[in-house]
């Protein structure tokens, strides 16, 4: 069978005698170390006779296996699914981003909109209509089928176990050590609970494993370059990483893991100069498009169907462009605003970013430096967001029943907050954050005031006219200079501490750089009635422009998604405990009338898995010392499922773990899953290479120490049943569960 195959390293040459061999004596040849696993098991079918109903077993074990695992996977993931019927955990997230699909409303969020679309699609499949609000803790409607859509969800984490069972396989491990890898996975509770969800985490895991599963395959068909079959897989890696990334950005890691591998097969195939130039050519084109043309075309066409499908004005319109807010349906940007501003218009003024928002100002002040009214940038819709057009303290006062006068390009004009009627003002003072730009503010009123409040108006570019003599609504690009200073007002991805809201910090910056979008700015509302109502939203916004500006948008509101000191999260958890399982999760209220489920791994799963990980440093810095002192005990085929079925698993845990150390924003213990796996297959490597000897010794004491091995993982999936079940009535009745007192299952 074609999942038979083993691989072996690509793009040297396969000498085994010369292969990383050193030039010093020879200290000792083979000592009988491990061996590979297809003499193993041609050996056992040997011992079965011809007839036997085992042989048969035997030989259709590779269906019959991971379609066993599969029944029990999706049993274990879908029993009493519904039994709780209130929105649980982030149920309340991503289930109302479900309803705006189904509404065909804009909204917001830090994911990409993949997952969020197949939530929409379970939805959809369920009846539902999407007018359910999905408020944390709140009971599902009767017409809701709440049950069908966990269904749905469930249906990926369940899959999850025959990719473990293909994965195992294809990093050559033994028939054991499949069976153990894939038990692992099937008994991990935290994989079960999790999947039971209206949530993100199956369809991440799912798209993480499958993209594991092809890289595997895929190299092991390296000796078969450029067959169908090869193409074929290289173009389901790409395909899958495509997939991994559309749901959340944690996939890049694995993205990652793809690339390393990448580069050292075209490092390897650069350095065989026995391949000739058009080859290894070949080789290069078919990787940059089948890893990296196909994700990218994979990651843009699912953006593409949420701007076509999100046609409706709705709650995340301020992240967008205003032309792209213009083009909704039932949307107010635009709409019979007069498309020439004029002195007196009341406005909001966008910047032209990605992920900008409103030039907003409120009553509150700055804490330290000019403690004058603050100026931000906002993504909601508020008052606080309309400024006035007035002229300069050296002009004429505005005067409402003369001639009008239209600001345009090398205008000095001054902004006025509507709500307070302060100035847009700057000086010489550090901005809070960015030091090296000048702090804005509001200061003054129409009368009070100075030079420090003009500003004075370039206009960029205009998407309707090449007259710069006028700002038009949403079309017209412009910066505005300080008339004093010579800085230019900005407005980029930094976020105030908590007593600016967190919203984002509008500065003076002081480099005069006209590429700058986050100093481009253009009118998204505007109200005069002394002007006629125009048509601004008849000019489309590009996509190419709305991915790129939604993409950044996503990465600012990731950024700014830190722990608040002023707040405990009791749910958060810090990098370190997750190996060790140190804390698990409460997933909804712990009154006695609700049905609780906590998240918490198997502790067999996560004990041994990280061990494993120490276990394996350790077994790859004795066999380089022992190779640097020239000793050659390891066959090339060893080193080669070194390389790559052991190596290559941790590198996978280190690429989805150690971001997650450095990264400021508030983390929990589901951040951890996708790392767990690859953690999973290092802990299956390590025991099916320091068994392998028992193995060629004693089948009978292998399978005994198997058999405890998945023993103690089913053994301990069964014993914690409950939390991935659902705890009924009183907590205190699984107190025998809380080995730890982080463990919070009992109060």
């Amino acid at each position: 069978m074609a999942l038979e195959q083993r691989g072996q390293a690509t793009g040297i040459a396969q000498d085994g005698h010369n292969l990383r061999r050193r030039n010093v004596p020879d200290h000792s040849t083979s000592n009988g170390s491990v061996t590979q696993a297809s003499p193993d098991e041609d050996k056992k079918k040997s011992q079965i006779p011809k007839t036997s109903i085992l042989q048969i077993l035997d030989e259709w074990e590779f269906l019959i296996a991971p379609l066993l695992f599969t029944l029990v996977s999706f049993f274990t993931r879908m029993y009493k699914i519904g039994l709780s019927n209130i929105v649980t955990w982030d149920e309340a997230h991503f289930g109302k981003f479900g309803s705006h699909y189904l509404k065909r409303e804009f909204y917001f969020d830090v994911h990409p909109p993949l997952g969020k679309m197949l939530v929409g699609l379970s939805g959809h499949l369920a009846g539902y209509n999407g007018s359910f609000e999905f408020k944390s803790g709140e009971t599902y409607p009767e017409e809701l089928n709440y049950t069908f859509m966990r269904l749905f969800n469930s249906a990926f984490g369940a899959l999850c176990v025959p990719l473990a069972y293909f994965t195992a396989r294809e990093l050559n491990f033994r028939r054991s050590t499949v069976w153990l890898v894939t038990l692992m996975v099937l008994c991990e509770n935290s994989y079960a609970t999790i999947s039971r969800f209206i949530l993100l985490d199956s369809m991440l895991l799912f798209f993480t494993f499958t993209t594991v599963l092809c890289w595997s395959r895929f190299h092991n068909l390296q000796k078969q370059s450029f067959s169908p079959e090869w193409f074929l897989w290289l173009f389901l890696s790409g395909i899958s990483i495509g997939c991994v990334t559309s749901v959340k950005w944690v996939g890049l890691f694995c993205t990652a893991l793809v690339g390393l591998y990448t580069a050292e097969d075209l490092w390897n195939k650069f350095g065989d100069l026995k391949m000739p130039k058009t080859t290894l050519a070949s080789h290069l084109v078919a990787r940059v498009v089948g890893l990296i043309v196909v994700p990218l075309l994979v990651y843009m066409f699912s953006f593409w169907v949420h701007f076509v499908v999100l046609e409706n004005s709705g709650p995340g319109d301020a992240q967008m462009s205003s032309l792209f807010q213009a083009n909704l349906r039932g949307t107010e940007v635009g709409k019979d605003s007069p498309l020439e501003v004029a002195y007196g218009s009341r406005a909001t003024i966008k910047n032209m970013g990605y992920g900008g928002g409103l030039l907003h100002s409120h009553v509150q002040t700055y804490p330290e430096g000019s403690q004058q009214q603050q100026v931000t940038c906002y993504h909601h819709k508020d008052a606080n967001n309309d400024w006035f057009f007035y002229p300069n303290r050296n002009e004429p006062l505005y005067d409402p029943e003369a001639p009008l006068v239209f600001p345009g390009d090398k205008s000095v004009i001054r902004l006025i907050h509507s709500q307070t009627g302060r100035n847009l003002h700057s000086h010489a003072v550090s901005a809070p954050v960015t030091k090296g730009d000048y702090e804005v503010s509001s200061y003054g009123n129409t009368t009070i005031g100075d030079e420090k409040d003009h500003w004075t108006v370039e206009v960029v570019s205009d998407a309707a006219s090449r007259d710069r003599t006028k700002l038009r609504t949403l079309t017209t690009a412009f910066r505005l200079r300080h008339t004093s200073l010579g800085c230019y007002l900005r407005a980029g991805t930094v976020n105030l501490p908590q007593w600016g809201f967190k919203q984002i910090e509008v500065t003076c910056v002081k480099t005069n750089n006209p590429r700058d979008v986050y100093t481009h700015w253009n009118v998204e509302a505007h109200w005069n009635e002394r002007l006629p109502a125009g048509d601004p939203g008849s000019y489309k916004s590009p996509f190419f422009r709305d991915f790129i500006h939604l993409n950044v948008a996503m990465m600012t509101s990731n950024n700014a998604l830190v722990p608040d000191p002023d707040k405990q999260d009791d749910l958060a958890s810090q990098f370190w405990q997750w190996p060790i399982l140190h804390v698990g999760l409460r997933m909804c209220g712990w009154d006695d009338k609700i049905v609780k489920y906590f998240l918490l791994g198997n502790p067999a799963v996560y004990w041994g898995s990280t061990s494993c990980l120490f276990v394996f440093s350790g077994m790859l810095v004795w066999y380089l010392i022992r190779w640097q002192r020239g000793y050659e005990e390891l066959r090339p085929a060893e080193i080669d499922h070194i390389h790559y079925g052991g190596l290559y698993p941790v590198a996978g845990w280190f690429l989805h773990y150690l971001p997650f150390v450095a990264m400021a924003r508030v983390t929990y213990v589901h951040h951890y899953y996708p790392a767990l796996y690859f953690a999973i297959l290092t802990e299956g490597f390590v025991i099916d290479w320091v068994t392998r000897p028992l193995a060629r010794k004693d089948r009978r004491m292998e399978w005994a120490v198997y058999g405890v091995l998945y023993g103690v993982v089913a053994g301990l999936f069964v014993l914690f049943r409950a939390i991935v079940f659902g705890m009924e009535g009183r907590n205190q009745q699984w107190s025998h569960l809380k080995w730890f007192d982080r463990w919070r299952i009992t109060d």
